[in-house]
Formats: C-alpha cells, sequence, structure tokens
C-alpha cells in the first residue's frame, strides 16, 4: 500500500527536529485543499504516515513546514525576520501505491530534501 511520510532532521544541532508543525495539502491547478496538519516526534517523524491508503492518490501535494517556530523554540538566534520561517515543498506523486519519503533537513540558513525510502 502507498503511503507519504516525513522525517526532518536539525543539521545545525545533529538531532531529529521534534515538535514541528507541518501542514499538508492537495495542489490542483492553482488552488490546495487542506488535508491535515501533523507534528513530528521526539525521532523528527510523524507517529504514523501522513497519507495512505485511499486517502493517498496521484496528484501534486505541498508540505508546510513551519521551521520558524521551531528555531525559535529551539533558542537559535536571528535576525527578525528570519532567513527561514515557512518551507514548502511541492512535489508529483505519480504512482500512489509507492511509499513516498519527502525528508527535510534543516538549519537556520539553508534546507535540502530528496524522495527517500
Amino acid at each position: 500500500m502507498g503511503r507519504l511520510t516525513t522525517h526532518v532532521l536539525d543539521t545545525a544541532q545533529g538531532r531529529p527536529g521534534e515538535g514541528i508543525r507541518i501542514e499538508v495539502f492537495r495542489l490542483s491547478g492553482s488552488g490546495r485543499t487542506s488535508l491535515k496538519t501533523v507534528t513530528t516526534n521526539d525521532d523528527g517523524r510523524c507517529d504514523a504516515p501522513i497519507l495512505e491508503g485511499d486517502d493517498f492518490q496521484p496528484g501534486e501535494y505541498e508540505l508546510v513546514f513551519h521551521a520558524g517556530d521551531y528555531l525559535r523554540q529551539q533558542g537559535i538566534q536571528a535576525d527578525e525576520p528570519r532567513f527561514l520561517d515557512v518551507i514548502p515543498l511541492r512535489f508529483g506523486v505519480a504512482d500512489a501505491s509507492q511509499h513516498y519519503h519527502v525528508p527535510l533537513l534543516l538549519s537556520p540558513y539553508g534546507y535540502s530534501t530528496y524522495r527517500g525510502s
């Protein structure tokens, strides 16, 4: 069964990104539909797949990571407005029977992502 998962790693501190709020959207043309909001656990992961089964369909999605809130909670000093605050990641799902893992590697001044396993 296909599913969508994520994992946030705080590369500046060398640990999982705990307590990061992530909004999940399905994109359609110029619009987007909110599907749910999840929060990462102490391992930087969500407790369950973000989407799976009939809720996970081919199409375009967006994960919105509220990184600025997390960085503030960690006491990481930065000028306001922060260089990174809200990070939207848009990606396509061609085959919803597969596992799509979309991790975020985060620091106060940069991030990266990839399709993981």
